[in-house]
Formats: structure tokens, sequence, C-alpha cells
């Protein structure tokens, strides 16, 4: 079911700014019996996000009223879209802003299921982001870079790739978050540059701290990867998985993954 500003329907205008610009953000987020998973955390960042860019942010009970409607009645995903609406030719935002709100279920996919494999093999993207603090961390819609990364392979085998910026620095995975475990304690990518601070990775970053985790915002190299003892990448469809093979180098389960991934659902909220 897709819902365009609160309506069943499937067309956007075709001035829309999304459309022309990329201009908005999103979130994509698992529902279960007809109720989003971690709504909490996911309205906190499309209202974050919403603010960065000047847009309008849904009302949050309006919205959630919203997702509830399209939901599955099993698991499944809602991907919720907000662009700046309807805009003359030009880049200069409308002043009367009318946003266009998109929410929209699909079934869950096979990767994201509770029999998918624990463990998934990944590769080094050649493609290198760019830097750019004003939307870094931000769920925006232009994904550009992630589509040209994601189109450098088509092995089935191969779950993700991985991507760093212009500087070699690691952001993280195509389509997930990245971390690792380093003599017990928890490494993520600084994501002050560019990359997308995903819902999963914020919940992550909570709970490290009550497992005993120590936690490290870094900018992480390539070499800084290899030498972790376990290298995982989250998001909020799949949780947390661990990357048993990159490229040549391959690692053993350390029982990270696990203990993280079951810390990611102790607050369901």
């Amino acid at each position: 079911m897709i819902l365009v500003n609160g309506r069943p329907d499937d067309c956007v205008d075709a001035l829309d700014r999304g459309l022309a610009y990329g201009d908005g953000v999103f979130r994509t987020l698992r529902t279960q019996d007809g109720q989003p998973q971690w709504w909490r955390d996911h309205y906190a960042r499309l209202a974050a996000d919403s603010a960065a860019l000047m847009l309008t942010c849904p009302d949050e009970a309006g919205l959630r009223a919203e997702v509830c409607r399209v939901a599955e009645a099993g698991p499944g995903i809602v991907k919720i879209v907000l662009t700046r609406g309807i805009g003359a030719r030009g880049y200069a935002p409308p002043r009367d802003q009318a946003c266009t709100r998109i929410v929209l279920s699909t079934p869950l996919p096979a990767h994201a299921r509770d029999d998918a494999p624990n463990a998934v093999a990944a590769r080094w993207c050649t493609l290198r982001l760019a830097r750019q603090p004003r939307l870094a961390g931000i769920k925006h819609l232009n994904r550009l870079e992630n589509v040209l990364a994601r189109a450098e392979w088509n092995d089935p085998a191969i779950f993700e790739g991985l991507l760093r910026d212009d500087s070699g620095a690691v952001i993280g995975g195509v389509m997930s978050n990245l971390l690792m475990m380093k003599n017990g304690e928890l490494f993520t990518p600084d994501l002050g540059q560019c990359g997308v601070a995903g819902v999963a990775r914020t919940r992550l970053l909570r709970a490290a701290p009550r497992l005993g985790i120590p936690i490290h915002i870094a900018r992480l190299s390539s070499d800084a990867i290899l030498a972790a003892d376990e290298v995982m990448i989250c998001n909020s469809v799949i949780g947390v998985r661990r990357v048993g093979r990159l490229d040549d180098a391959t690692w053993s389960p350390a029982g990270w993954t696990e203990k993280l991934n079951n810390a990611l659902y102790e607050d369901s909220d």
C-alpha cells in the first residue's frame, strides 16, 4: 500500500523537488503486526534530518498512524519519504513550503528474515564518497553515490560493499553502518564528513555502555578494519550481521555479533 499525503495513491507531481533534485529525506523501518519497530528513534532522526534541510517534519502521531495503516499484517518494511514538495524551475527553495509525504510498505525481504545467514561476504568499493559536512549523517534522497557503488558488483554471494571517502577513511557500507571490535572495544567510523547515521548504529552506541563495552567513534583506515577481531554491519532492516569475508580477508566468529544484536532489540519501542 502507498499513501501520498495521506491518500492512497502511487503518483507524485512531475515538478516535485524530490524527483528533480533529491530534495528531501527518508527513513526505512521494520514493522511487526502492524506496528513500527523503534519508532521513537526513527521519528527523532526524521525530525533532525528534516530540520537540517529546513523541511517541515510531519506531526508524529499522524505519521505513525499512516505507518500503521500501510504496514503488513506480519513482519514487513515501511519507507517514509519526505520531499520539499512541488516547486518552480530552479534551485531556490519555494517560500511557501508544502512538503510531499509518501509512506509505503513492502514485504520483508528474504535477506532480513530470521533464517537468513548470520555471516555475510563483503567487498571494498572503488567509488569514493565526497565529503560534505553540511549533509553528513543525513539520510537525504540524493543517493547516487550508493547507486553507483552498488552497481560495481552483480555476484549474489556478495552481500555488501564497504565505502571509503576521498581521503581513504572508511565510512560504512552501501546500505549499512559499519562496526568493528578490537580487544573488547567497539569502534565505528566518524560520520562528521559524510555517510548516514543509521538508527541501528545509534541504538548500538547507546546499548554498548550498558554491556560494559567501551565505544570509539573514530577515523578508521582499511588496515584497521582488516586488523579487527570481528567486523559487523548493521541497519534497521537486517539488525547486526557479521562480516565473515571481505575480499580475501576472513574472520572466524568472536561472539560479538550475537551479543550486540541481542542488545539492539532489548528496547523494542
